[in-house]
């Protein structure tokens, strides 16, 4: 991973040893803060970011779910500030990072008492999970961390603080052997990973668990629509962790993930124990559509020039 030489930080490129932030900032010390994931990919047009427009959309609605009355800049001119950034560096393909941080200067966990900040890093990052991991795909176990109660968090929105869980899950997954580990929702079903959403395939229909307990994922959307695109069947429902041990494929997806096979929950291997046709499919078009070779890329790609 290649860390940016510029950032925007509220309207202006400075280097990134000059954006920073008080120690005495409360979106470090509260988690009150909001961010995105989003890839730009290299295409034969020059870099074109992915859903450019859904994840500022989406970065805003997190703003206002955590309870910022006022923003700084709207969705368009923080999509624009994500192209900037992009062009600054003179990357081809990179990750884009915006965060929408709470700053006051009486420490307060008061959303009121403070303002939003808004600040926009990129680099280069290659496969979040191992580019072994999108051929071979991964193990995963069933996490003894709970995914977010909705009236506990906001589940809709990128909120900071809500990852501190998603961490433990993470670690622990690690720690015990894995590459990443499934979250429960507080119901006992299946929710999402700590960083990506869960699909499975049975009988040649796809499931995945509804929003209910989990975030809006923006590639989540993509899969859908092209898995139907493929005339594919997909359901949305409660998936309980023994349908994932008696799935006849599994995958993950997510914008830093992207499309990632699964091939042992728990011990268990997952169908043949490789990729299924219905993984490689969705994942081949997918990788079309983000490098401008899919009929849909004209209507998710957002060209940097």
């Amino acid at each position: 991973m290649t860390p940016t030489s510029l950032i925007w930080m509220d309207g202006k490129l400075v280097d990134e040893a000059q954006a920073t932030v008080p120690f005495l900032n409360t979106a470090l010390h509260y988690g009150l803060g909001v961010f995105e994931g989003i890839r730009c990919y290299e295409t034969d047009r020059g870099p074109a970011i992915f859903r450019l427009k859904e994840h500022m959309e989406r970065l805003v609605n997190s703003a206002k779910i955590l309870g910022f009355r006022n923003l700084p800049y709207t969705a368009e001119q923080l999509g624009q500030a994500c192209k900037e950034v992009v062009k600054a560096n003179g990357f081809k393909a990179c990750y884009i990072r915006p965060l929408i941080y709470h700053h006051s200067p009486q420490r307060s966990m008061n959303i009121d008492a403070g303002e939003a900040r808004v600040g926009i890093a990129a680099w280069e990052w290659g496969a979040y999970l191992g580019e072994e991991a999108l051929e071979k795909g991964v193990r995963m176990h069933v996490a003894s961390f709970t995914r977010h109660h909705p009236n506990v968090m906001m589940t809709k929105a990128k909120v900071t603080g809500n990852y501190a869980s998603s961490s433990l899950a993470k670690t622990e997954s690690v720690r015990l052997g894995f590459d990443e580990a499934v979250m429960l929702d507080p119901q006992g079903y299946v929710a999402e990973c700590t960083g990506e959403n869960l699909f499975i395939v049975r009988k040649g229909v796809i499931y995945t668990p509804g929003t209910w307990a989990l975030l809006e994922g923006i590639t989540r959307d993509a899969l859908m629509t092209l898995a139907r695109d493929l005339g594919y069947e997909v359901v949305e429902t409660q998936l309980s962790r023994d349908h994932l041990y008696i799935a006849d494929e599994c995958f993950v997806c997510g914008t830093a993930a992207e499309v990632v096979p699964v091939t042992e929950i728990d011990f268990r291997v997952i169908g043949s124990g490789s990729m299924g046709p219905v993984t490689r499919a969705l994942q081949k078009d997918f990788y079309a559509v983000v490098h401008g070779r899919h009929p849909r890329s004209a209507e998710w790609l957002d060209y940097v020039e």
